[in-house]
């Protein structure tokens, strides 16, 4: 496992980038210690599904009622 310290990143990013574009892992490290891996960005493919959320939250009826009270507070009034 090679290790690219984090000033020659930082000099070659353009360079690490397009080898880690190419499927190379590239780990980046400080002082021969490795910190991150540079990898290929992995595009989601497929429809994204919902409904992971049903059942688990409640809206209340009048969650869009106004607030007089508060209406007035930001209105200037009530201070």
């Amino acid at each position: 496992m090679e290790i690219t310290n984090i000033h020659d990143a930082k000099t070659h990013l353009s360079r690490l980038v397009r080898r880690a574009a190419a499927g190379e892992e590239i780990i980046i490290g400080r002082a021969g210690e490795p910190l991150v891996k540079l990898v290929p960005y992995q595009q989601q493919h497929g429809p994204r599904t919902g409904g992971q959320w049903a059942g688990r939250v409640w809206m209340a009826t009048d969650f869009d009622a106004s607030d007089q009270e508060l209406e007035g507070l930001f209105q200037g009034e009530g201070e």
